[in-house]
């Protein structure tokens, strides 16, 4: 599990693709610290299993549905990326729930200046946007964030100079594709209420409705 709080910015060594599968190698210096093969590194949200360690980073296998649901296969070396350590037992809990298992991606369709913060607007399917309100989190390239505003095709977030510091989201501009994960609590809220396929919910057995919800109080 991580929080969405970015602990430093890396550099992709190389990627190296068989069909859409292969490995990532990312510089970094401070995610390595105290990190064993074995162990998860988020990379631009993305969760990633450390195969082994180096002097000035790591590298991580990268499999063909990572590749199908994200933007990782994108990445070029020398391109900047967001990494985050799996968060520790004992930490602070600053951002939100994110797992690190991307829902899909979207595409940033204007970047607004207003004073000290920076506003983006991400137009999304509708299947994500289902999930993202007002005032709710969500994660973008594994950076936590709150939404300010939804409509049916997009949503809007403001980030402030901090983000804009320690994070690879001041470089995005219109049409840059950027990865998207819900918050994990609304979709299970979803599903609980009955918001799956019919053949899913069958197999689950779950009568939860929200009609049931409402008749019982909630």
């Amino acid at each position: 599990m991580f929080t969405g709080l970015v602990e430093e910015i890396g550099t992709v060594k190389s990627i190296s693709l068989q069909g859409n599968s292969g490995t990532i190698a990312i510089k970094a210096e401070v995610v390595t610290k105290g990190t064993k093969t074995g162990d998860s590194i988020a990379v631009n949200g993305v969760c990633l299993t450390v195969t082994s360690l180096s002097d000035d980073g790591f590298t991580a296998d990268v499999m063909a549905e990572t590749v199908r649901c994200s933007s990782l296969g994108a990445l070029k070396s020398g391109d900047r990326c967001n990494l985050e350590r799996a968060m520790a037992a004992d930490g602070r809990f600053g951002g939100h729930i994110v797992s690190g298992h991307i829902d899909g991606t979207g595409r940033v369709s204007s970047v607004v200046r207003e004073e000290n913060a920076i506003w983006f607007t991400i137009e999304a399917d509708c299947s994500l946007l289902d999930y993202i309100v007002e005032k709710g989190s969500v994660a973008l390239d594994g950076i936590s964030l709150t939404v300010a505003a939804v409509s049916s095709s997009d949503f809007k977030v403001s980030i402030i100079p901090h983000t804009q510091e320690a994070t690879t989201l001041y470089l995005r501009k219109p049409g840059d594709i950027i990865n998207i994960e819900t918050d994990v609590i609304g979709k299970y809220v979803a599903k609980m209420m009955g918001r799956v396929p019919a053949q899913d919910k069958e197999e689950s057995g779950s009568n939860i409705t929200l009609d049931f919800l409402k008749e019982n109080g909630f």
